[in-house]
């Protein structure tokens, strides 16, 4: 078992070094908001009780893997992504276009900031701050959130985790952003993207007593009204 003690974006560390192993990730919360790393330092005797006496369950968690064409150094050895692989802007306050396909169809051309494909684990991060929607960890599907488009017709969708993802982007600079969660890679324009699933899952180990729904309500103060 991985012991990752700081808040999620640990988390997403660990996972770069556990990546194929099937080692189950245990998250002890010492920073903020974090909905990843669940269990709160306070209740370490506790919870890692329940560990060594295995009262606990595993929650595989969907990742994203990204190819790109041409290829580019700086995500070939970590090219995929537990939260979220995100395509932003780059010195320019202009907006860029991301031209979008779903399984080689057509889907839209985004004149946005950027555009966020997230987890279903990613849900409850950037995706959620741009108006995704929240999804609960084992749900078989991807979200694609635009930030900040200009037509404000252009919504969050939701699709199946199957779904191959291919974006091309074109704007007024030379270069575009692309992050993986938290790294992040510079890509020439007119480059062709192809997000999909991949082929193996993070486990995160879950203790009863920390569940993602409880998590939920207790990150988002639902609940925390005189008339409950």
């Amino acid at each position: 078992m991985f012991i990752s003690i700081g808040g999620d974006g640990t988390i997403l560390r660990a996972a770069t070094f556990v990546r194929k192993s099937n080692i189950p990730i245990l998250g002890i919360n010492a920073g903020r908001l974090g909905f990843l790393a669940s269990i709160q330092k306070e209740n370490i005797d506790a919870f890692l009780k329940m560990v060594i006496e295995k009262k606990y369950t595993i929650s595989p968690r969907t990742l994203l893997s990204l190819s790109c064409n041409p290829s580019n150094s700086d995500i070939q050895d970590i090219n995929f992504a537990m939260n979220e692989i995100t395509v932003s802007r780059k010195d320019t306050t202009s907006m860029i276009t991301i031209e979008t396909y779903l399984n080689d169809e057509y889907l839209n051309s985004y004149w946005a900031d950027g555009l966020i494909i997230s987890t279903p684990t990613g849900s409850t991060g950037y995706s959620m701050s741009c108006g995704g929607p929240i999804l609960t960890p084992n749900v078989k599907s991807l979200v694609i959130t635009p930030i900040a488009p200009h037509n404000l017709n252009a919504r969050p969708l939701v699709i199946p985790d199957e779904t191959e993802i291919r974006l091309k982007v074109s704007g007024r600079e030379e270069n575009y952003l692309v992050s993986l969660d938290s790294r992040i890679a510079s890509i020439q324009k007119e480059s062709i993207l192809v997000i999909k699933k991949t082929t193996f899952k993070i486990n995160m180990v879950e203790i009863p007593e920390e569940t993602f729904l409880k998590t939920l309500r207790n990150k988002l103060l639902w609940g925390e009204d005189k008339r409950n």
